[in-house]
């Protein structure tokens, strides 16, 4: 059986991957991709933490359940945003969006 570090380990790296990606990418696609990972990394914390915890328990895979949900509707809406901003800008490029610049 796999113990508690193994989990956290994946994690943090995963974490730490999706701060990368936030951080040096420019296009709006990897952003939201980068910020897909983050969350997957706390739902894997969340899910070891209730295993290791408390296995009787099911608290870990409910607040997975709602951050799945959140992620998939923050997906949707950042994709929408981002294909309204091509279809207007001809670009997904970071740097580019300066919608609200006066």
């Amino acid at each position: 059986m796999l113990q508690l570090q193994f989990f956290l380990v994946v994690a943090a790296i995963l974490f730490c991957i999706g701060i990368y990606g936030l951080i040096v990418s420019r296009n709006a696609i990897r952003v939201l991709m980068s910020i897909e990972l983050m969350l997957n990394a706390v739902n894997l914390n969340f899910m070891a933490f209730s295993n290791f915890v408390d296995s009787g328990l099911i608290r870990g895979q409910v607040f997975s359940v709602f951050v799945i949900t959140v992620a998939a509707a923050e997906a949707a809406v950042g994709l929408a945003i981002v294909l309204g901003i091509y279809r207007n800008r001809a670009t997904i490029d970071m740097e580019s969006f300066n919608l609200l610049r006066w």
